[in-house]
């Protein structure tokens, strides 16, 4: 754990990738078609039309590529548009999708270019 994580809430950097998903009750239950805000290595925020409570199962089936995961509501926050922000926490199982492994290779590239023009 960060030792400032306390404070913030946050354990991992969240990266803004926006990514089409479906998302369900784990217990089953019409899935909802939505958007990811941003996604970090263990866990996921995305838009919602429902509240969810805190602690619930959740799960997220991205709509193009990848493996559904299932994770825990740590919170859910109304919006002005009548929405709901939903964080889900996938505990010790890793995000597995190819997305968040491109993205991180891009932001990697950028690093060592800035870099590279430094010197």
């Amino acid at each position: 754990m960060n030792p400032g994580s306390h404070l913030t809430g946050r354990e991992e950097r969240r990266l803004p990738i926006m990514m089409e998903v479906k998302l369900a009750h784990a217990n089953g239950g019409q899935p909802e078609r939505t958007i990811t805000d941003n996604i970090s290595p263990h866990g996921v925020r995305v838009r919602s039309t429902c509240q969810w409570r805190l602690g619930e199962q959740a799960e997220i089936i991205p709509t193009k590529e990848g493996t559904p995961m299932r994770g825990e509501v740590v919170y859910c926050q109304k919006v002005e548009d009548g929405g709901f922000f939903v964080g889900l926490k996938f505990g010790t199982s890793r995000v597995p999708w190819s997305i968040l492994e491109r993205f991180n290779g891009l932001l990697l590239a950028d690093l060592f270019c800035a870099m590279r023009w430094k010197t």
